[in-house]
């Protein structure tokens, strides 16, 4: 039985670095670490934000397996929740440049100027969307 469980674990284990592993080479790949370096221009330091970007996925991965609340109240949760809605904003931007999705809406829709108010009505609609959701727990 111990066997069992400890190769279940070590299976468990390998399976979750593969798939983290494989987030990471994502986000790597479709050029969000370069976008936000290049906007912050803190090329000098990518190395470091690197790091931090892959120990944050870490230690929000254990936090949320082991259930482990984090200090500090609503300001920390607020700061938190600022940085992470800014890094899957530039993650859906940056996926969205790689497919050339915005070129290919803009052509279909006939729309000439103000694709900026686009852009601007699906981030709304997504913060909306969110705010609804985890302040409801509804999803309509």
């Amino acid at each position: 039985m111990f066997l069992k469980q400890l190769f279940l674990g070590i299976v468990g284990l390998c399976a979750g670095g593969v798939i983290a592993a494989g987030v990471f080479a994502f986000i790597v790949t479709i050029g969000v670490v370069i976008r936000l370096i290049a906007k912050t221009h803190t090329a000098k330091h990518i190395r470091l934000v690197e790091d931090f970007i892959v120990a944050g996925g870490t230690l929000g991965n254990i936090a949320n397996l082991y259930g482990i609340s984090i200090p500090g109240g609503f300001p920390v949760m607020l700061l938190f929740g600022l940085g992470s809605g800014i890094f899957v904003g530039c993650l859906i931007m940056s996926l969205a440049e790689t497919l050339n999705s915005l070129p290919v809406l803009s052509r279909r829709i006939r729309l000439a100027a103000g694709i900026q108010y686009v852009i601007l009505a699906m981030a709304v609609g997504k913060g909306i969307g969110a705010f609804l959701f985890f302040f409801t727990g509804k999803y309509t």
